[in-house]
Formats: structure tokens, sequence, C-alpha cells
């Protein structure tokens, strides 16, 4: 406990529990996008499931610290000639390549639906996301997102405890706020096109690391705050004429609630 209580441990664990909600920014995004598809009394269970998941596979990777950085080990390496590698691949580069690569696909096909709209049939209310798809959806991300904050907290500070505490104070922020952070992105159809493009930029950086190429996130994140402080102006100028965004999925719902009500 004396440990905790020093200038050093204090400064870590601020630095961690900042980093860590930084970090966690992408998850929130994507669990309120998919929980969005869900039937409204459910979106609060997931949303909370979901991060509270990501609480727990947190913690337990840091309680097998030792083990997670094992798997940095290359398990495989390409050479053209002598013993110098080309390329080496671990656990470590899978885990980040594929998850990338579902999140990319994932959110490819979030935009596509968002803009063309799902096929709806008359008389017939649109299909909605099952609660365990979802939560099946959240637990790979969720997955891929903790596998990559613990290994960036390691270099931050060396005491489990510190790591767990920041890890708790991070995602108790992150409970507080989903709800605020949830409704804004699935209220703003434009904020949602953002997000979704942010999503694939994260998607795209973890397969770029998983390829041993280092990517400054400050760009990303710089790049996509730039981008959302301009649509918050656009955002209120509408609001203004009166005239908000609707996606054509959105349009199609709204005819067939006009329909209904005329018959």
């Amino acid at each position: 406990m004396e440990q905790l209580l020093t200038g050093d441990a204090i400064i870590a664990l601020i630095s961690l529990t900042v980093m860590e909600i930084i970090l966690g920014i992408d998850n929130i995004i994507f669990i309120s996008i998919i929980t969005g598809k869900l039937p409204t009394k459910s979106q609060a269970k997931a949303r909370n499931t979901g991060l509270l998941l990501a609480l727990t596979f947190r913690i337990l990777l840091l309680l097998i610290i030792n083990w997670i950085v094992g798997l940095t080990a290359p398990i495989m390496s390409l050479t053209l000639w002598g013993d110098l590698p080309l390329f080496e691949l671990s656990i470590k580069d899978l885990i980040l390549v594929l998850g990338g690569a579902f999140l990319i696909a994932k959110s490819v096909h979030e935009i596509h639906e968002k803009l063309e709209g799902a096929h709806v049939i008359p008389d017939c209310k649109p299909p909605l996301q099952t609660f365990a798809s979802t939560l099946g959806q959240i637990v790979l991300i969720d997955i891929v997102f903790s596998f990559d904050s613990i290994l960036t907290a390691v270099g931050l500070s060396d005491q489990i405890i510190v790591m767990i505490l920041a890890v708790i104070f991070a995602m108790i922020v992150m409970l507080i706020f989903s709800q605020k952070i949830s409704d804004f992105i699935n209220n703003r159809p434009t904020v949602k096109m953002l997000a979704l493009a942010f999503l694939i930029l994260i998607g795209l950086m973890l397969m770029i690391e998983g390829m041993h190429q280092h990517v400054n996130k400050g760009y990303i994140y710089f790049a996509m705050t730039f981008a959302l402080v301009v649509e918050l102006f656009n955002d209120k100028l509408r609001r203004k004429r009166g005239t908000p965004i609707q996606l054509k999925k959105s349009r199609m719902i709204a005819k067939i609630n006009f329909s209904e009500k005329s018959k």
C-alpha cells in the first residue's frame, strides 16, 4: 500500500487512467453503434455488459501479463537468405491483424447498411439484432482492444496493482458517460458516419501495427477530433434551419410509419 502513495505511483496511476480512457473511446464507439441495433430496452444492458466484459478482460490479462508479453515472441519467420529474418510473425501480430480486419469489415458493413438501407418489407418491422450476437461481437473486439491496451500500459508502469486501479477508474468514467456518448452518436447520423470512419482508421492502424509498422495514434485522434468539431458546427447550423439529416434506412422507416398512420 505504501508503494501506491509514492509520487511516481500516483503519476503513473493518473497517466494510465487517462490513457485507458482515451484508448477506451474506440471501444465505447463500437459498443454504442453495435448496441444501437438492439431494441431500446436492451441497449443500456448490452452496453454496460460490454464495458464490464472489457474491464474483466483487461484485469485478467494484467494478471497473466508475463504470458501476454510472451505472445510477442515470433512463432514464424520469413527469411530470404542466411539467418537474417525478413519478417517475423507472433501471436500478438495475428490478434492485431485479425482484429483490425474484423473492425474494418464490420464498420464498412454498418456504413453500407446505413447509406443503402436494409430491404424493408411493407407492413413488417425492420429486423433487429439479437442480444447474444451483439455480445459476441463486443467480446471479439474487447479482446483486441484489451490486448492492445495492456501492451501499451506495460510501458508506463511495472506495478500490476497500479495498472488494475487505472483500468477500474477508467471503466467507471466510461460507464458514467457511455449513455450520453451512445445517444449523441445514434441521434446524429453524420456523427455516426464519422464514428464508423474512425473505427476504420483504428482497424487499419491495428493491422499496420500487426505488420510491425508503428503508427502515431495522436495523428488519428487529432484528425477525428478536428472532423468532429467541424461536424458539430454543421449540426448546429442544420438544427437552426430545422432540417436534420436522415439516412436512407431512416427515411424508409419514416415512410412506412406514415403509411400505417394514413390507414
